[in-house]
């Protein structure tokens, strides 16, 4: 029987081994992926974990990320922080060191950070790539997810002409159900009017679901922010009492500087599945225990 009480077992837990064992026949078994000779139990289970142990709903997880992979490989294929490094540099993406309330990693993009004249939205969007697959190895964040936060502050008519449908799609695709992680949370701040029609370009790609957990919360954010995230997650310029968003987006780039061999590692495997080394999780797995509520 699933459930997400599943998701708290350890991997090695012998009740997950019939979970493992029936989506790894799946997915063998699928025509699209006929030339696979096997997956490893690790990436089996960010699937299984992202779908609370569905194992159909997992298998169709699985089946959209490596079709998202070969059918994007303008984007898929170049997962190099090196290569987009003045980007990372100008203090545009960070994920924050601590976790929200209910274990949840919470991302943040600072859109007007981004020039447009200078960096692609495929390269912008790979950030958002190389992000998702790095914390989609860490245990915490597959049973808790994420939430992310897009300060659209500086938004402008060019970012807004860069969002073509195309790459929309791609973008919802993503977010709905094409990688496994589980989205708890996007929340909009400094939005201005004409972003307006930017989001009314995504939505329809999105389910239901994803739709309900999205927030505007406008030029007052430091008002309604803090109905969702306590005072030692945020930074100060969200008003919080954690790290300053400059150190902490830093931070977050030399991390992905520190896991440019396994990107490219997983850019260039045909599945994505490569051996996770003790050397690569140099993320900090430690949670409180009053962040395990379910939120």
């Amino acid at each position: 029987m699933s459930g997400p009480w599943l998701t708290e077992l350890p991997d090695d837990s012998e009740q997950l081994g019939p979970y493992v064992s029936s989506l790894r026949r799946g997915a063998l078994q699928a025509a699209e992926l006929s030339a696979v000779r096997s997956f490893s139990d690790g990436f089996l289970l960010r699937f299984l974990r992202a779908r609370d142990f569905d194992v159909e709903l997992s298998l169709k997880l699985l089946l959209n990320y490596q079709r998202w992979r070969k059918e994007s490989p303008e984007i898929s294929c170049c997962l190099s922080p090196s290569s987009v490094l003045g980007l990372l540099n100008s203090s545009y993406h960070a994920v924050l060191p601590q976790r929200d309330h209910t274990g949840s990693r919470v991302l943040i993009y600072r859109i007007g950070q981004w020039s447009p004249k200078d960096w692609s939205a495929f390269q912008v969007f790979r950030v958002s790539l190389m992000t998702s697959e790095i914390i989609s190895v860490e245990t915490e964040t597959q049973r808790r997810g994420l939430k992310v936060i897009f300060d659209l502050q500086g938004w402008s008519l060019g970012h807004a002409l860069q969002i073509t449908p195309s790459l929309a799609r791609k973008i919802s695709s993503v977010l709905a159900d094409s990688f496994p992680l589980k989205v708890r949370g996007i929340h909009v701040v400094n939005e201005p009017v004409f972003f307006r029609p930017v989001f009314a370009m995504i939505r329809p790609f999105l389910p239901e679901k994803i739709r309900q957990r999205i927030h505007m919360h406008g030029a007052h954010f430091h008002d309604t922010l803090s109905d969702y995230f306590s005072p030692p997650v945020l930074p100060p310029e969200y008003g919080g009492e954690g790290l300053g968003i400059e150190e902490a987006c830093q931070d977050w780039t030399n991390q992905l500087l520190r896991s440019e061999k396994l990107l490219h590692q997983i850019a260039s495997h045909p599945t994505g599945d490569v051996a996770i080394t003790a050397e690569d999780c140099l993320i900090s797995e430690d949670v409180e225990p009053d962040q395990l509520s379910e939120g």
